[in-house]
């Protein structure tokens, strides 16, 4: 993933988050939720849009590092 110079805001979260929830596994979506009511730093909201953009076009191989990362992060906050 290239880097991004802007800072996303919880809100870019969210809604990245509603545009790609039908492309993740439905065992990441109840994390999502819970991750979603809590107050996060910059750079993990960051990383987090960024694992999310553009997901639904990705291959698979990199769905699968994607989702790795993501479980990684949503299971530790």
């Amino acid at each position: 993933m290239s880097e991004c110079k802007l800072n996303h805001s919880h809100e870019d979260v969210r809604n990245k988050y509603e545009s790609q929830a039908a492309f993740l596994p439905a065992d990441m979506k109840p994390l999502f939720e819970q991750f979603l009511t809590k107050e996060h730093t910059q750079d993990l909201l960051n990383e987090v849009f960024h694992l999310l953009k553009k997901y639904d076009l990705v291959s698979e191989d990199e769905k699968y590092e994607r989702n790795n990362r993501l479980f990684l992060v949503l299971k530790n906050v």
